[in-house]
């Protein structure tokens, strides 16, 4: 029973429903308070501090984060921790090449030695 409320949470909260709202469904539907908690509880990240950060959004960079996770059918930390993620994958190749190709440029440019 409590596994059936895990899988509703999670895919409620994947369609961008808060967990007030999702607390109020279970709610209006008579389901037994202290499986809801239970399965909340265990929903629950474990991370430690060292994983948390705080990002200060403009409003429109928020709604375009929203309108990317509702069509994701992600909520916006998953959102921002799969841009986050793929962003660092792909660019673990670019940085070295960029690097040597900085190095390259700075070798053989003339602009940067101060001839014309």
């Amino acid at each position: 029973m409590s596994s059936d409320a895990k899988k509703f949470i999670i895919e409620a909260r994947k369609r961008g429903f808060s967990d007030l709202q999702i607390r109020k469904a279970f709610n209006d539907k008579n389901y037994p308070e202290n499986i809801v908690e239970k399965a909340f509880l265990e929903l629950q990240p474990k991370f430690k501090s060292k994983n948390q950060m705080s990002v200060f959004l403009s409003n429109e960079i928020l709604e375009s984060l929203e309108k990317r996770a509702k069509k994701n059918m992600m909520t916006i930390n998953e959102q921002v921790e799969d841009i986050l993620r793929r962003s660092t994958i792909s660019g673990k190749n670019k940085i070295q090449e960029e690097k040597i190709d900085d190095l390259l440029l700075t070798c053989f440019s003339r602009a940067r030695r101060g001839r014309k």
